[in-house]
């Protein structure tokens, strides 16, 4: 493990209570949202304090941004989607969705998809009327991936499911993970995908043959709540409950380096998303701890 080097560049503090979600706006900006109901912009080229865009009434797990109209969809637990002009700093559109958690967001072909507590999936037109709702599962829709036609939903019914963009149809229902899986990712070849949940483990399934599953591995402690590639494919990165930040080789799936609190100065608690940013080739964490890290990380390549 030691042809990598990692280093904190910056600790970006603001927030009140646990930071869960982050999107990316373009190369250097990304837009940071937890339990205080702040949403937040940060600039990696302006690392200083950050600038409260909306603030909302209750927690937030769920961000999309629409870069071709600059808003921003922000999913409030409890309460919906609210429609955001960052550009004038407020609100210009919401829907109730009922009272449910809304887990994750994401445009998928010029369409917003919803994922809620109640294992519903809501499409949404970006003038957030309901196109079409689907209920999957009878357990907390997580997240959401795209590769050409199909989307990756992660579910706490222990089950991805492959669906159909177009006929919003089940293609395949991935069976490996013993509890909620909280994400699910393409490659971005789209050769496999691989999905991490509550059971601590990184599981690899290989779209080219049927979604078999190639590789289960225990990845951490406890709970991984997030996967992300570096954007060429090489390297993928898991944040875990268990407070660590790991990197792996996206090729032969071996751990390369463990970021951690007490070696790297890390997070002192749960670590809840991730984002590798093009600036600089960049991470981003958040945490439970309030906080957003962002590393440098140099690989021998």
């Amino acid at each position: 493990m030691g042809t990598i080097s990692a280093k904190k560049l910056h600790t970006f503090l603001g927030h009140n209570d646990s930071i869960y979600t982050l999107e990316e706006l373009d190369d250097h900006r990304f837009i940071s949202a937890g339990g205080d109901g702040m949403v937040v912009l940060w600039d990696l080229k302006s690392p200083d304090e950050g600038e409260v865009i909306v603030k909302v009434s209750g927690s937030v797990y769920a961000l999309t941004y629409d870069s071709d109209s600059g808003y921003l969809y922000v999913g409030q637990n409890n309460d919906g989607i609210h429609k955001i002009d960052l550009k004038a700093k407020k609100e210009v559109g919401s829907i109730h969705l009922g009272e449910y958690q809304v887990f994750d967001l994401k445009i998928v072909d010029d369409q917003i998809w919803t994922g809620l507590s109640n294992g519903e999936v809501i499409v949404l037109n970006k003038d957030l009327e309901i196109v079409r709702r689907i209920k999957y599962a009878n357990d907390r829709i997580r997240s959401f991936d795209q590769f050409n036609d199909k989307v990756a939903i992660a579910a706490s019914d222990n089950l991805t499911r492959i669906v159909d963009v177009h006929s919003m149809e089940v293609d395949h229902s991935l069976k490996g993970h013993t509890n909620s899986v909280f994400s699910s990712k393409y490659h971005p070849t789209g050769k496999y995908l691989i999905s991490v949940g509550r059971d601590a483990h990184v599981k690899v399934w290989d779209t080219q043959v049927d979604y078999v599953l190639r590789e289960s591995i225990a990845a951490h402690l406890y709970t991984v709540n997030d996967i992300i590639f570096r954007p060429d494919g090489r390297y993928f990165v898991t944040g875990s409950i268990d407070k660590s930040i790991k990197l792996w080789d996206a090729h032969n799936f071996k751990l390369l380096k463990v970021l951690d609190k007490h070696r790297h100065a890390g997070h002192g608690n749960s670590v809840n998303k991730l984002l590798w940013m093009n600036y600089r080739d960049l991470l981003v964490t958040c945490s439970d701890d309030r906080s957003i890290s962002v590393w440098e990380i140099k690989f021998a390549e």
